[in-house]
């Protein structure tokens, strides 16, 4: 049995975040339901984008929510679950009648989870933008990247999945467990800015000491220090370096034939000529040469791998990270040691048919 079982969750369909956090908890064994728009509402733009890693351990149900008769079929799932998560822009599930209110009224104990770039409230909380508007706005972007360029998008990781989606799974299980005592849901309002901010944490702590710089590139953990970044060897492919601490470091630099001495670790003024010195190194050999060479030391140094390469790498099979058909990163995290597969999407339903199910007990 997984962690979740017996839980019901409804996941309004939608892109990014929200996709992510109802496949995390199906992952977790929370028994989801993906409402879907009807073939009577028209198609989602992009409605497959998450295909069948995103929407992996939950059925899609098509309802057309602008149906009364739909609906009222809705609502009565609402009355049977135990949490909702939704991504539309503030004011669409009110105008839907499927509103935190309404929903409330039908089941006081539901934990109604609400995923936004800005916010429920605030002045911008109606304007339109994606993942990387929102890390703008909480000092996330502009720490990433290089100091004479502009910032660099980190994918859309730190707002939609970081700031967004796991977010709300952990606010909706407190709500949970808050529900369990009693009897009371509530509403999370999940906004990107606000989880993308409190990403930021450890590094507005370092500025409030004077340990973090404003201008990106030239800190400890942003590519500043030549110790911590990615070097090119002499193949095209990338090592990653992460040696803080001095032994680390101490590994690192006599793996590279130096000696302290030579590259001294934290004197600052001299980091421009050791970022060269690294270069021009790591330059001399592959990337798997590298790989082998730093293996089973404590130099923190390993390869930087593609997609394709990752699946194959043997911590990863042992572990079992990943799974085929297609390729795909497997459930996390671990309980009890073991390691699940992930789930293959159920069939699809009706919702008659998924309305009908949770009243006798499931869907799945």
């Amino acid at each position: 049995m997984k962690p979740l079982s017996g839980l019901r969750i409804i996941e309004f369909d939608g892109l990014g975040p929200v996709t992510f956090a109802g496949m995390v908890l199906a992952d977790l064994g929370a028994e989801v339901v993906r409402l879907t728009r009807s073939a009577a509402a028209g198609t989602a733009a992009f409605s497959e984008v998450g295909g069948e890693v995103l929407h992996r351990g939950r059925p899609a149900v098509p309802a057309n929510l602008k149906d009364p008769a739909d609906r009222e079929r809705v609502l009565g799932l609402i009355t049977a679950a135990d949490a909702v998560i939704e991504g539309f822009r503030p004011g669409v599930m009110e105008r839907l009648g499927l509103g935190p209110e309404v929903c409330a009224a039908a089941n006081p104990r539901l934990v109604y989870g609400r995923i936004t770039g800005w916010g429920q409230t605030g002045p911008m909380a109606q304007q339109v933008g994606h993942d990387l508007n929102y890390i703008a706005l909480s000092g996330a972007l502009h720490a990433t990247g290089e100091p004479d360029r502009p910032p660099r998008p980190p994918l859309n990781l730190v707002g939609d999945y970081g700031g967004g989606a796991m977010l709300v799974v952990v606010g909706v299980l407190a709500g949970l467990l808050e529900a369990k005592a009693t009897g009371r849901g509530r509403v999370v309002d999940a906004a990107m800015t606000d989880g993308s901010a409190l990403l930021m944490s450890l590094f507005y702590a370092l500025e409030a000491r004077g340990l973090w710089s404003d201008t990106r590139g030239t800190n400890l953990l942003d590519g500043g220090a030549p110790f911590y970044r990615c070097y090119t060897c002499a193949d095209g492919r990338f090592v990653a370096v992460g040696a803080l601490e001095p032994q680390f470091y101490a590994a690192l630099i006599a793996g590279l034939g130096l000696t302290a001495a030579e590259a001294p670790q934290f004197d600052m003024a001299a980091w421009p000529q050791l970022h060269a010195r690294f270069e021009g190194l790591f330059a001399t050999r592959d990337r798997d040469a590298w790989a082998a060479r730093f293996a089973g030391t404590d130099a923190c140094v390993t390869p930087v791998l593609s997609l394709a390469e990752a699946p194959a790498h043997p911590h990863n099979q042992a572990r079992g990270t990943f799974a085929a058909t297609p390729i795909q990163p497997g459930p996390a995290p671990r309980f009890d040691g073991e390691t699940p597969a992930p789930s293959a999407r159920p069939v699809d339903l009706s919702l008659d048919a998924a309305l009908t199910a949770w009243t006798r007990g499931g869907t799945g």
